[in-house]
């Protein structure tokens, strides 16, 4: 592979991952338009929460991505926890994404007890506040794993469409 040609895929392929994984995450809108998904199941107008949803969650791999070898990932843990708590008040099952993130830490050898107890503490902290708003009656929260499975389409392809860019300029690298 030439210099130049190279050059053109370190830049242009995380485009083209970008651009499909948007694109991918438009097609349910797609089928409601068109009146293949049956309207009582699903509205769009909670759909575009489904972007909130797979922007918090790609923050939080982000941030995660971004800790510097041999060093404390306690912080970073927390701000996971965080994200992807708020992110599991649309979604409940984006929490589960916490799992991938430890087993992403503990290869880099940057996860710890101390690691894990941030998580969970991050976690809980987001429990409470939902716990408060709903006897408040600010939101009308109820817990359904099963809830708005569409949702997670966008997050999916967010997350493949970084994974993906990263590798690809990883390899592509100009030395």
């Amino acid at each position: 592979m030439t210099r130049q040609t190279q050059t053109i895929l370190f830049h242009l392929l995380p485009v083209a991952f970008w651009l499909l994984a948007i694109g991918g995450s438009i097609v349910p809108l797609l089928l409601f338009y068109l009146g293949l998904i049956n309207p009582a199941e699903w509205t769009d107008s909670n759909y575009w929460l489904a972007f909130a949803v797979a922007i918090l969650s790609l923050l939080s791999v982000i941030i995660v991505h971004r800790i510097p070898r041999h060093t404390n990932s306690v912080e970073q843990c927390f701000q996971v926890a965080l994200l992807l708590g708020i992110a599991s008040y649309w979604l409940p099952s984006v929490v589960f994404l916490i799992i991938p993130i430890w087993l992403y830490l503990n290869y880099q050898n940057l996860f710890s007890f101390r690691a894990f107890l941030a998580t969970l503490i991050g976690l809980a902290v987001i429990a409470v506040w939902i716990v408060v708003f709903n006897q408040l009656s600010i939101i009308n929260y109820q817990l359904s794993i099963t809830r708005d499975l569409w949702f997670w389409l966008p997050t999916g392809a967010f997350l493949v469409a970084y994974i993906a860019s990263v590798k690809a300029r990883q390899i592509l690298q100009i030395r």
